[in-house]
């Protein structure tokens, strides 16, 4: 079982037992640490493995959710875009979006009133308003197909999902909250006296219990499994599992802006730059009846996408050219909409308690662009329970990287370029986008490039596994090339195999160590 914690001396009670190590259980286990609870959080698989890690990488208002009339969550969204990109401007970047306007999908009128709502629901200080471009002049024009002549440009941020994910993990086990990864939570029972759970280490079966105050069902697409089957409790909230797929494949445009898709079934579909030589394209939005293990795109996607990109650009791709995929499964409150589209985005808790009972807080649907302020609900509708909680903090908080001058990751760049020379451009601007200020722990004393130790590719070094499997807990290749980076996607064949035996061989010296 793999444990990681602050030192602090080890006790199996706690004020907090989190189920799910996704962008809410790790948003909360980050709050709640830093109000003074003692918190455990317990992952079954590695952090963000599922829903967190296959967005579509944005930190966005949801243009979209006006067409539903879904204001106050467009407007909290909009809030907490400023917010995050604040606290962390090393993974979140302004990204400008270009909305090529197509006769008899949606009215300009409209377009333009949405827009200026998304201007003036909430204040911005980092990011440009709305404007019209004339796509006949304009240089984005050239990407797309003769008959789209304008177009609308708004602002949003990107995202690395699942390195947010990490670092809310980090940040909460620094403020002293224990993160188990690869840990299963089996079910609970209650007592007057609290929570008493069993949790299962996902590889070697090894069970432990512990006991806990108040118990955070945060499971994502499992939320009414936990809720359901594991600790057999009814509630009259259900989830709606939604798929959402994204293809890749190589860039399909210059320039580092973002298009914004409208297509024929009133969905849209984003094109977005993705790891310098790739566009990524998605989503779509497919019920599934069940939770799969493991979310996979279908080839009837795949083909609708790449139909979406044909439609609209010039330089048409087939499936065959797609060079990854990823989907997820999003676990979406059941507001009884017909159209899987249409479903909410908005979170809503389920709270299970009675006389002498100890509460359980189910979490429905949320997305990621609201998780600290979902995390500051969680916690108080459980203050009644925990009433030594601290207050809120984490609104002007900078999670761990990003507490650089001025938030301004370009002058960071440009700094870490200066002191460390040796760092090859394109290697010094990775790092400082993943790691931000704590790109020195990783770097230490080295003066060169060989004082990182082995490159297994893309600039990958012993020196950046070490700290991912120490600090990020990361416990496979996969866990380090496609969720800590997406570093898979430009490592030779063989990197995975080289990470693992390297990964294998530091683990069997840490056991005959002890």
């Amino acid at each position: 079982m793999s444990e990681f914690s602050s030192g602090r001396i080890s006790v199996t009670e706690f004020d907090l037992l989190i189920v799910g190590g996704g962008i809410n259980g790790t948003g909360i286990a980050r709050d709640a640490a830093g109000r003074g609870l003692s918190v455990l959080l317990c992952e079954q698989g590695d952090l963000a493995e599922h829903t967190s890690s296959a967005s579509t990488k944005l930190i966005h208002g949801g243009l979209r959710y006006l067409e539903h009339y879904e204001f106050r969550l467009v407007r909290e969204a909009l809030f907490e875009r400023e917010r995050l990109l604040a606290s962390a401007p090393h993974i979140i970047w302004p990204l400008r979006f270009i909305l090529p306007h197509e006769r008899g999908v949606r009215p300009a009128w409209l377009v333009r009133l949405g827009l200026l709502l998304y201007d003036h629901l909430a204040p911005r200080k980092r990011l440009p308003g709305t404007k019209t471009i004339h796509l006949t002049r304009h240089p984005a024009g050239q990407a797309l197909k003769p008959g789209f002549n304008v177009a609308f440009v708004y602002s949003d941020c990107w995202v690395e999902d699942s390195r947010l994910v990490a670092l809310n993990a980090l940040d909460a086990v620094e403020r002293g909250a224990r993160i188990r990864v690869g840990t299963e939570f089996v079910g609970a029972r209650r007592s007057s006296d609290g929570w008493t759970a069993t949790l299962q280490d996902s590889e070697t079966g090894h069970t432990e219990t512990i006991q806990a105050r108040v118990l955070v069902n945060a499971a994502g697409p499992w939320v009414a499994d936990v809720l359901n089957v594991r600790l057999g409790l009814k509630t009259r909230k259900s989830v709606r599992l939604v798929k959402g797929s994204h293809i890749v494949v190589p860039r399909l445009f210059e320039g580092d802006h973002a298009f914004i898709l409208q297509n024929r079934d009133k969905r849209i579909v984003f094109a977005i730059p993705y790891e310098r030589s790739f566009t990524l394209v998605g989503t779509t939005d497919i019920p599934v009846g069940h939770t799969p293990g493991k979310a996979e795109i279908s080839q009837d996607e795949i083909t609708y996408l790449c139909n979406v990109v044909n439609h609209v650009f010039r330089r048409e791709i087939t499936p065959a050219e797609v060079v990854w995929t990823y989907s997820g499964v999003r676990p979406l409150f059941d507001d009884g909409s017909p159209n899987a589209s249409a479903v909410t985005r908005d979170y809503v808790f389920d709270l299970d308690t009675g006389p002498g009972q100890p509460p359980v807080l189910s979490i429905f649907g949320g997305k990621i662009t609201t998780f600290r302020k979902l995390a500051e609900h969680a916690l108080e509708e459980v203050r009644p329970f925990l009433p030594h909680m601290g207050k809120g903090w984490t609104e002007h908080a900078t999670l761990p990287g990003g507490d650089m001058p001025d938030s301004d990751s370009e002058l960071f760049l440009a700094d870490l370029a200066r002191r460390r020379g040796f760092l090859p451009g394109r290697l010094a601007r990775r790092l400082a986008r993943a790691y931000g200020t704590r790109v020195e722990e990783i770097l230490g004393g080295a003066t060169s490039l060989e004082d990182l130790g082995e490159d297994f590719g893309g600039g990958l070094t012993t020196a950046e596994v070490d700290y991912l499997v120490r600090r990020e807990f990361a416990r496979s290749a996969e866990d380090i090339l496609w969720r800590r980076s997406k570093l898979g996607l430009h490592v030779p064949p063989g990197t995975a195999d080289r990470i693992d035996r390297h990964l294998a061989n530091a683990r069997r010296r840490i056991e005959t160590a002890t």
